[in-house]
């Protein structure tokens, strides 16, 4: 099956309930929208990020989830996740989010994006889903689905193929970061060829790991 984009979501800010937080604003709750939706280098038009600390910015301007991911977790689960349930902007199709590897390109329609960084799962996704222990259970799954860097603007709408343009040889991928940022941080300084290509965000985890790493040798 060839890659390609199933459905594009956005969300404004609607309100929320975290357990220990109480109310609060969050813009994970996206829906599928139609049309071509032009593609900014901070994003979609008619999307917000509420949160930019851990959400947001030109390293994570788009965050892609795959329907084969969603569908494990729907038998998990016994309920069904239509897109845009993961705070998805893209549910994508055809395409190993999992094993993308850091830094590689994606032609979309006419927009040109590339693969950055794994989401790390969220008290407000738990809160959303209503699901008991989802941040432990998303977490050991692992499949954390990818953000993307918008490096070419232009729209973009259901049915665009998703073309890989270009890959990088280090082979670092989603899936190696997203254990790098959560269960197996011994894994950080591991990631350094792709140092470029993360979010500004993650880079000093990173640098620190590096650091340290010389650091023991001496």
């Amino acid at each position: 099956m060839s890659a390609r984009v199933d459905a594009v979501c956005v969300s404004g800010p609607r309100p929320i309930r975290l357990p220990r937080a109480g109310d609060t604003t969050s813009a994970i709750d996206k829906r599928p929208v139609t049309g071509r939706i032009a593609v900014h280098p901070l994003g979609l038009d008619g999307d917000v990020q509420v949160n930019r600390r851990f959400h947001g910015g030109e390293g994570q301007a788009l965050y892609a989830y795959a329907q084969e991911d969603a569908d494990w977790w729907a038998a998990e689960l016994d309920r069904e996740l239509p897109a845009g349930r993961f705070g998805e902007n893209l549910r994508t199709s055809g395409i190993d989010l999992t094993g993308a590897v850091l830094g590689e390109r994606w032609r979309i329609g006419d927009v040109l994006v590339e693969v950055t960084a794994p989401r790390t799962p969220c008290a407000k996704l738990q809160a959303h889903w209503g699901v008991p222990r989802l941040i432990k259970r998303f977490t050991e799954h692992g499949a954390s689905g990818a953000y993307l860097r918008v490096l070419e603007t232009g729209a973009i709408g259901a049915g665009d193929p998703v073309e890989v343009v270009e890959r990088p040889g280090h082979g670092l991928t989603i899936g190696t970061a997203f254990r790098a940022f959560t269960t197996e941080r011994a894994l950080l300084a591991e990631l350094a060829p792709a140092r470029e290509a993360l979010p500004a965000r993650n880079r000093p985890a990173v640098d620190a790991a590096v650091a340290e790493r010389a650091g023991a040798r001496l």
